[in-house]
């Protein structure tokens, strides 16, 4: 991305500028990624949040898989239902991320998550399960 930018530069070309948010992976075992905010910068900040939770055994993947461990906790704004930050523990956390970098960096809602359509069964459906658990406690907007 530096090259590219680099490139941009070089030969004049006006880029937007970079997203505030992007993602981090530790590539251990578990797997750990997070992207946004997490849940103590959300509190000290005094905002008002929700936060939604999915362990991947509750998903059809992960009972195919296995996987008796791991989860994905994704934090929302209640004010303006905006996800705030998306936090994944165990398989596959470092692919998983970017479906909540892109949704942080385009300002979606926790009814992103809630009204589209995940492929099945994929761990990433855990980011539909986590959506509908904040969803549940927020209100239906």
């Amino acid at each position: 991305e530096q090259g590219r930018v680099a490139a941009c530069h070089a030969f004049g070309v006006n880029l937007p500028p970079p997203p505030e948010s992007f993602p981090y992976g530790i590539y251990a075992v578990p797997e750990i990624s997070t992207v946004g905010l997490s849940e103590e910068q959300v509190r000290e900040s005094g905002a008002a949040y929700e936060v939604g939770l999915a362990r991947f055994r509750e998903t059809s993947r992960g009972h195919i898989m296995g996987v008796s461990s791991g989860f994905l906790k994704l934090l929302f704004s209640v004010e303006t239902r905006r996800l705030l930050g998306a936090h994944i523990v165990g398989e596959g956390a470092t692919e998983l991320i970017h479906i909540g970098q892109a949704v942080i960096n385009l300002g979606g809602t926790v009814d992103f998550f809630v009204n589209n359509t995940f492929n099945y069964p994929t761990l990433a459906e855990a980011y539909k399960i986590a959506g509908l658990d904040a969803w549940n406690r927020m209100g239906h907007g």
